[in-house]
This record gives C-alpha cells, sequence and structure tokens, in this order.
C-alpha cells in the first residue's frame, strides 16, 4: 500500500509573524547574511520551516522586500491622506526615506536592487513591482485630468530623483548638502 505525503498548509498568521522577524534581521544584518541558517539560528527556528513557509530564498528576499515595500506605502498614505497631491506624496515618500531610522532599511533596499539587476531572472517579482507600484501611485496624485504620457513622465522623474537623492545620502552621509537639494526639487514639484 502506497502512502501519498500530504503537504502541511502554511499557516498565514505564522508566515506573517516570521516575515516580520526576518525583516527585522534583513534589515538588522544586511543581505549578504540573509540565508537559511543564520536566520532561522536568530529567529530560533529550524531551516525546514523557513522553506516550509517561504520555498526558496530568492522568494524570502521577495517577501521581506515586499513588506519593506507595504511599510513604505502605508507610511506614506497616513502621512497625506487617501487622496494625496503630487507634491504631498514626493514629499512624504523624501521625508520617510531620509529618516535615518530608516537608512538600514534602505541600504538593504538598494543592496537587493543592485543583486536585482545583476540576477533578473532570479528577481522577476521584484524587478516588475520595485518601480511599477510607486509610479502608478504617483500617476493617480496628478489627478484624474492629467494626460497619461506627461504624468507617466513626471512619475518617472520623481522616483528617479528621490531614490538618487537617497543613495547620495547613505553613500555620503551628507545630510545638509542633499536636504538642500529635495527640498529645492520638492519646491519645484508645489509650485508646479
Amino acid at each position: 500500500m502506497r502512502r501519498i505525503a500530504m503537504a502541511r498548509r502554511v499557516n498565514h498568521q505564522r508566515r506573517a509573524d516570521l516575515l516580520d522577524a526576518v525583516v527585522r534581521y534583513a534589515v538588522e544584518h544586511g543581505f549578504a547574511q540573509l540565508s537559511w541558517r543564520p536566520v532561522a539560528g536568530d529567529l530560533g527556528v529550524s531551516t525546514t520551516t523557513l522553506v516550509h513557509h517561504f520555498g526558496t530564498k530568492e522568494q524570502m528576499v521577495e517577501a521581506v522586500l515586499g513588506r519593506l515595500r507595504e511599510r513604505a506605502f502605508a507610511a506614506a498614505t497616513e502621512a497625506v491622506g487617501e487622496q494625496p497631491t503630487l507634491a504631498a506624496a514626493a514629499r512624504a515618500a523624501w521625508i520617510r526615506t531620509a529618516d535615518p531610522a530608516q537608512a538600514a532599511e534602505f541600504r538593504l533596499f538598494f543592496a537587493v536592487y543592485g543583486r536585482a539587476l545583476q540576477s533578473p531572472e532570479r528577481f522577476a517579482g521584484f524587478l516588475d513591482r520595485v518601480v511599477a507600484d510607486w509610479k502608478d501611485s504617483l500617476i493617480r496624485a496628478q489627478g484624474p485630468h492629467a494626460d497619461p504620457a506627461a504624468a507617466a513622465r513626471t512619475a518617472t522623474l520623481v522616483i528617479a530623483t528621490i531614490r538618487g537623492l537617497l543613495l547620495d545620502l547613505l553613500a555620503t552621509n551628507e545630510r545638509d548638502r542633499v536636504q538642500d537639494a529635495a527640498e529645492h526639487f520638492l519646491a519645484t514639484l508645489e509650485t508646479g
């Protein structure tokens, strides 16, 4: 008589709790240390538990990035309300990303971004969403009557500028200089 192995169902609350713990670990230790054994050891679980809840290491990394993206989006939405203007949305994003308390989180983001560009087939989900979610939000913030092509172009410029300023800030830690440039950029959005 053959036995059929039944796959264990994923407990979604347990997965969410583990994901939050993995995010904390990743932010504290960085991308290079994000592998099964160190994470499992820190969390006090087996590597089998992590594999059961996340699948592959790349899927775990994508889940971590998804959670970070959710947090950033929720924080920006809370800061500007349900119907932000482009200027308010950009300012809220800059304030959150430039916050020194978020530096480790965004260093992790850029480390994974670089890795994803080197291995696009392994990080397709991340690359598909890393710009699209934010771009769509910024397009909506320009209002329903905005020209679609112009709105997409403006959203692209906002994303590229804020990410570039943040990368500069993380690389140099020259907060006053970068903040001055950010304020100049944000003022151009506020004046139209």
